[in-house]
């Protein structure tokens, strides 16, 4: 469907009709052209002639509406009457066109009127249209004005690249009717129909290195990736073609994934400079990579020696329907300039085939453009005819230069079509019968070019050489097949071991340095005004530790923090409100209370060692946010990047991320990371949302040793378990279950002692000694505190507690040599405070079962379709009639 059948003279003529009832009623930018229109109209009453302010008008309204006339749609023919481009919606006449006007802010100073409009027309209304008119800053506007009217918005483009042009529109063309010829009936979500993608991101990956820019990280999902890995990426054919015939010799780490969602890193020479250009690994889930792609842009830019937001760029790929209905593009869009993740600008490549699936443009957004939702970042944004890769070129040419001058998103939109289904085994016909006659009959944008050129008088020997060594070269390939292993760890994660293991690694920290440590968290600088409760609270923390009275969880978590960075280990602690935390524990930034300025204590050890320490309040956003930062962490293997979820259930809004990259991404693609979760988690009568971090949906997704689940309950193991995650050999996701009770449980502290010898325990035998034991309760987190106090209350001392502090990997060995302390004749009992299809009893039982010998005793809440109840009363007596249940003689 053209989008010029979407703004009709008559939606027009209806918002004129609003803007005339009230001008709040249409948009600024609307507002702005009725003004100029009725202005025009007007007849100065001293002279009679409006004629120059019309021409004015007119040249305002070119800028404006000229993108919605403009010619881009290779399926519909382009009109050439614009109703409100016509001389006469603005008071003018054919004869007006011989008379010169002087013009303002225009290219020319003087110009007959036939030459004003030819410029407008050319300018605005042929295959490359521009919405720029909505930028809110002047600078921006005007410069933006001036790139596309100096030279009518046409580059000038040499004998030499048009032939590129050509030969990168046959590798595309040719690479998908070889793939479909020879693998026939194989998935690849072809490119056809949009194969000027291909010379649009070779012209990219050159003037991206033109303009000093030395990586562009690239995000998109599948239809058109194994064109963009073979001609842009050079990934050898002879690789892809042994893919594709799945050869047995053709080996993988892991489970894999299909062709079309890995990942590749290539460099590339462009007159003399070389590149760097990596494709980030995606699933199926659209957009979901776009965020992860920011955060390993901007991971790659905090490294960088000198100003890593010029010289690194994110490149993302989208397609119409998803860039329109999928949420993850509006919360990545909102992340662009925000300080903890902003990325100095990212260029959209949005694909818009004019379907999705096979779904219609007016069945999928309420929108005119597909692209309309970038407007909220007030950026500039080129619609571009798919079969004009010329007008494409200049696109990118002006988006490149705007992207380094202003730091700022920018987006081209490449209208074209899908020559096939949503897949090469679907038909289209089905629900697309008339949209697909017309792409049936319509020639290939090679073919199209090829005829421009010859028109322009290059031979056709010439290009038919062109063809023949592109044809040449996919027969030669497919005759090499190689087989390989597929790409190997990143280079920056080479020293890091792939393989989990028990080990324990030494995390004690001496006891001076972390008195030392305290000294320089609690000081606060002599002309900082903090808080009156803060610098109490400082006091007090500094007073724990020297005078060894017992620690508290946040405490001890910001010595943690404090000993990492000062061995030179960089932090990234990201999420809603962690800079102060949740619950009021962290304050790891302060503020002074008489002017504008922040005080981030950690960040100044860091520096100290030649590390970081970021601390980032994050919008409120969970997907958006965890996928920067799991792509972040992909990056940074010597880091420590932690996401903080306020509740742990917001974890919810971020599953795509946590199932797609976390969960999967090493047993999919080889690529490992160390992101840490903070998830706060037990159940205290707040209702079902706040009590639950869904330790069962974290349970589900471990094998493999895949992820590190752990719910520690002192602040001791909090400290050794961060300190394990930066410095064992290897690096696996780590999941944990923080608490909201027991920050500031008297019972829940740690001494100096704890924390500067031994190691986090994945198995925490119970502390006092238990003669003639009865009974073994296992337990995980708060509910230990519970346990613990209804025994000392009941005098139940034939009971032991043992708490599981990693529940995967289960450290079997650990916890069969603490069990085996216990007579045979012992009852084991499982208690948990959640529900019982929920918490870790389903995923523990068997293991347990194995372990002991015999089936558990269950003791938790009944099985319940929400989490917990609403009522405060209720779980206080559920919360009784499982510590009752526990220590209560058996049935």
């Amino acid at each position: 469907m053209s989008i010029t059948h979407n703004v009709s003279p008559e939606w027009l003529e209806t918002q004129y009709q609003r803007y005339q009832e009230d001008p709040a009623q249409v948009p600024a930018e609307w507002r702005s052209f009725f003004m100029g229109y009725e202005f025009a109209a007007t007849r100065d009453a001293a002279t009679g002639d409006n004629r120059p302010a019309a021409v004015q008008a007119l040249i305002r309204r070119y800028r404006e509406l000229g993108h919605m006339y403009a010619c881009v749609d290779p399926l519909t023919p382009c009109s050439l009457d614009h109703p409100f481009l016509r001389l006469s919606a603005l008071g003018l006449t054919d004869a007006d066109l011989k008379r010169t006007f002087s013009v303002i802010d225009f290219i020319l100073e003087q110009a007959s009127l036939k030459d004003i409009v030819d410029i407008l027309q050319q300018t605005y209304c042929r295959t490359l249209g521009i919405e720029f008119m909505h930028i809110p800053i002047p600078e921006e506007r005007s410069w933006l004005q001036k790139r596309v009217e100096t030279n009518s918005n046409k580059p000038e483009v040499p004998l030499e690249k048009k032939l590129a042009i050509y030969h990168a529109l046959l590798k595309a063309t040719r690479f998908e009717s070889f793939l479909h010829r020879k693998f026939v009936g194989q998935k690849r979500f072809s490119l056809e129909g949009g194969e000027s993608v291909i010379p649009l991101l070779d012209h990219i990956v050159e003037r991206a290195a033109q303009n000093s820019i030395e990586q562009i990280v690239i995000g998109m999902a599948h239809r058109g990736r194994l064109n963009v890995l073979a001609n842009i990426f050079e990934k050898p054919l002879e690789n892809m073609f042994a893919e594709f015939g799945d050869n047995a010799c053709y080996q993988i780490v892991g489970e894999g994934d299909v062709k079309y969602h890995k990942g590749y890193t290539a460099y590339r020479k462009v007159a003399g400079r070389e590149i760097r250009i990596s494709l980030a690994s995606n699933p199926s889930h659209l957009e979901a990579v776009n965020p992860v792609v920011e955060g390993k842009a901007r991971a790659r830019q905090d490294r960088h020696p000198k100003d890593g937001r010029r010289h690194i760029m994110p490149l993302l790929i989208h397609g119409d329907a998803a860039f329109a209905g999928q949420g993850m593009v509006t919360e990545t869009l909102n992340l662009s300039q925000l300080d903890g993740y902003k990325t100095g600008g990212t260029l959209h490549l949005v694909i818009n085939n004019q379907i999705g699936f096979t779904t219609a443009p007016t069945d999928s957004r309420s929108t005119i453009y597909a692209t309309d939702v970038a407007k909220m970042l007030n950026v500039p944004i080129f619609h571009v005819h798919g079969d004009d890769p010329e007008a494409l070129i200049q696109a990118a040419n002006i988006a490149l230069d705007y992207r380094q001058r202003y730091r700022r998103d920018v987006v081209i939109e490449m209208i074209c079509y899908r020559r096939h289904g949503h897949n090469e085994g679907d038909e289209p016909f089905f629900t697309q019968p008339l949209m697909y006659e017309k792409i049936r009959n319509h020639p290939p944008t090679a073919e199209i070019y090829k005829n421009q050129l010859l028109m322009e008088g290059v031979s056709e020997d010439k290009l038919d050489q062109i063809s023949t060594a592109v044809d040449n070269r996919l027969e030669e390939a497919l005759e090499r097949q190689v087989c390989g292993l597929h790409e190997i760890f990143l280079k920056q994660w080479s020293h890091i071991s792939r393989n989990f293991s028990f080990d324990r690694v030494a995390t004690g920290v001496a006891r001076q340095t972390l008195i030392d440590l305290s000294s320089r968290l609690t000081t606060i600088p002599a002309d900082f005004s903090a808080h009156r409760k803060i610098s109490a609270l400082l006091k007090k923390r500094h007073a724990l530790i020297t005078e060894d009275k017992g620690m508290d969880w946040g405490t001890v978590e910001a010595l943690a923090f404090a000993s990492l960075v000062h061995e030179s280990t960089s932090i990234r602690l990201s999420g809603q409100d962690s800079r102060r935390g949740t619950f009021n524990h962290r304050h790891a930034t302060l503020y002074d209370t008489k002017a504008a300025v922040k005080y981030t204590p950690l960040a100044e050890i860091a520096k100290n060692a030649g590390a970081r320490f970021d601390a980032y309040n994050s919008l409120l956003s969970e997907a958006a946010v965890l996928g920067f930062d799991y792509g972040y962490s992909v990056e940074t293997p010597d880091d420590l990047t932690i996401w903080e979820a306020q509740f742990g259930d917001f974890a919810n809004g971020a599953q795509v991320i946590i199932d797609q990259f976390i969960a999967s991404s090493l047993a999919k693609w080889d690529r490992p990371t160390g992101i840490t979760l903070f998830l706060p988690h037990g159940y205290e009568g707040q209702g079902p949302e706040h009590s639950s971090a869904r330790i069962e949906r974290f349970l589900q997704l471990c094998a493999d040793n895949n992820m590190i689940i752990a719910n520690p309950s002192t602040p001791a193991q909090l400290f050794h378990l961060l300190r394990r995650q930066a410095r064992h050999r290897y690096r696996r996701p780590l999941i944990i279950f923080t608490p909201k009770a027991l920050l500031r449980h008297p019972a829940c502290v740690s001494y100096l002692a704890d924390l500067e010898t031994g190691h986090f325990a994945e198995v925490l035998p119970d502390p006092q000694p238990v003669k003639k034991c009865r009974r073994v309760l296992l337990c995980s987190g708060k509910i230990y505190y519970e346990l613990a106090e209804r025994r000392d209350e009941g005098k139940h001392k034939d009971v032991a507690i043992v708490r599981i502090e990693q529940l995967f990997p289960l450290h079997t060995e650990l916890l069969q040599e603490i069990l085996s302390t216990y007579p045979n004749k012992a009852e084991y009992y499982w208690v948990q405070e959640e529900i019982a299809n929920a918490g870790g009893w389903d995923h523990l039982r068997p293991r347990l079962r194995e372990l002991i010998g015999k089936e558990p005793v269950y003791v938790g809440r009944k099985p319940s379709a929400s989490t917990a109840v609403g009522s405060h009363r209720i779980h206080k007596e559920e919360q009784d009639q499982i510590l009752f249940n526990a220590f209560a003689a058996p049935k």
